[in-house]
């Protein structure tokens, strides 16, 4: 086995240490470039740090190894053994003194000397085609799994507990979506893919687990969209002893990480507009900018309505819209000075929304009666409607202590902090429509 002692980055920075040349290491990577010149070939190669040029000739090689030294294809791995050097334009390149081809590509892939992919199909449909063809791209995954990992830090150092709850689920709870259905064969039941994690997370907090939270895949059945994949990743938190004052809080600092994490500026801009995600937000109530901006005072769905059509479009700066009508909001817990609204707020940045929490609603009496107006919803049609789930009342009736609940695409952050127009460059593996037949 062909093993590399150094990567592309480490073999430039040996060099750079090095009165001009290194003594010999061992180099991996795909062939993307090869320029024979004379009695001499140059390959460029990329490893999983960068890329970095070999350097080949017959009078080292001799005659039969440098013949096939000229039958490696782009696209082929090679291994290679031999000191660092400058060329005469002071490129850092590997002298080859061994070498051996490690896989051999049937496939050649698409020549991105100058230009890179940009076929937007091949793109996302073969992903492992654009991630060799486009460092760019690579990049954007590996902020990705920063923000991830900035995430888990904060978290963690606050002292939630990560959790795993259930992906098949007996009734499809905590958001309004349409799932996925499927069939246990050996139980002989239907079970559906989780559309949010909220419910299951509760649930640790009635059995003591007084912070906790998950990152985790939810499945919705609906459209492909700029922002929308049916699969996508969730990050859902519930804080005992919390309200949604605190989450507001909390999502800042979510925020402010995460752009750390990725080396995005707080003071930045996407897809060319300026955005600036310094906290605080501004905190608004709905009823006040739908009046703001419409002239008209609502409430219920109607509010809603107005508000998303009228409104939230316009909500360039990060926005905290707090106090939602009930009637959409059946887990939040009612405002105290009124009833027709709830203690919820929405994150929305240049017309998206990127965060949805509320102060949970505690009451199972309350909890009961709002499943029964969803439920009453959902038989006249609507099929985004909440259902009935009688275990998680069940769970509630033992006791849900007071607590602040957060959900947060983790998507959709990645977009932003990344400069991404389309989820599905921030998804290694979006959903895709049937591929036309060969």
């Amino acid at each position: 086995m062909f093993r590399p002692t150094h990567s592309s980055v480490e073999a430039k920075a040996l060099l750079a240490a090095s009165d001009g040349r290194t003594e010999p290491l061992a180099l991996a990577g795909r062939i993307l470039v090869k320029r024979p010149i004379g009695g001499g070939a140059f390959i460029d190669v990329m490893d999983g740090a960068g890329r970095i040029q070999l350097f080949a000739s017959k009078e080292i090689l001799g005659d039969d190894l440098f013949a096939r030294f000229l039958d490696l294809d782009r696209g082929d791995w090679v291994g290679a053994r031999g000191p660092m050097f400058s060329t005469k334009r002071g490129e850092p390149t590997l002298e080859v003194h061994e070498f051996a081809l490690l896989t051999k590509a049937l496939r050649t892939p698409p020549d991105n000397k100058w230009y890179g992919l940009k076929d937007v199909e091949i793109r996302y449909r073969q992903r492992y085609v654009d991630l060799f063809a486009n460092p760019e791209v690579r990049e954007v995954f590996r902020a990705r799994t920063r923000i991830i990992s900035a995430i888990r830090r904060l978290y963690d150092e606050r002292g939630f507990l990560e959790v795993e709850t259930p992906v098949l689920q007996e009734v499809p709870g905590g958001g309004h979506a349409r799932p996925f259905l499927t069939h246990h064969n050996a139980l002989d039941r239907d079970l559906y893919l989780r559309i949010a994690l909220e419910l299951h997370l509760k649930r640790l907090l009635v059995g003591g687990l007084e912070r906790v939270y998950e990152i985790g895949r939810v499945f919705r059945n609906e459209g492909l969209s700029p922002r929308h994949n049916p699969e996508f990743t969730l990050l859902e938190s519930y804080q005992a002893y919390a309200d949604y004052e605190d989450v507001m809080r909390l999502v800042e600092d979510i925020v402010v990480a995460s752009a750390e994490a990725a080396g995005t500026p707080l003071v930045t801009a996407y897809q060319g507009e300026a955005v600036d995600l310094t906290p605080p937000f501004r905190r608004e109530r709905m009823a006040d900018l739908v009046l703001e901006h419409t002239g008209r005072s609502a409430v219920g769905f109607e509010l809603n309505d107005l508000f998303e059509e009228r409104v939230e479009p316009n909500l360039r700066q990060p926005t905290f819209v707090t106090e939602y009508p009930i009637e959409i909001s059946p887990l939040a817990r009612k405002c105290d000075y009124d009833p027709r609204f709830v203690e919820r707020f929405e994150l929305i940045v240049l017309g998206r929304e990127y965060a949805n929490a509320f102060t949970e609603l505690t009451d199972p009496v309350d909890q009961r009666e709002r499943f029964e107006a969803q439920a009453a919803r959902r038989a006249a049609g609507d099929l985004e409607a909440h259902p009935m789930d009688e275990d998680f009342l069940r769970a509630i009736e033992y006791g849900l202590p007071p607590c602040g609940g957060l959900g947060m695409g983790v998507d959709r952050l990645v977009m932003l902090l990344t400069d991404q127009p389309s989820i599905r460059d921030v998804i290694l593996f979006p959903v895709m429509k049937a591929e036309a037949p060969q």
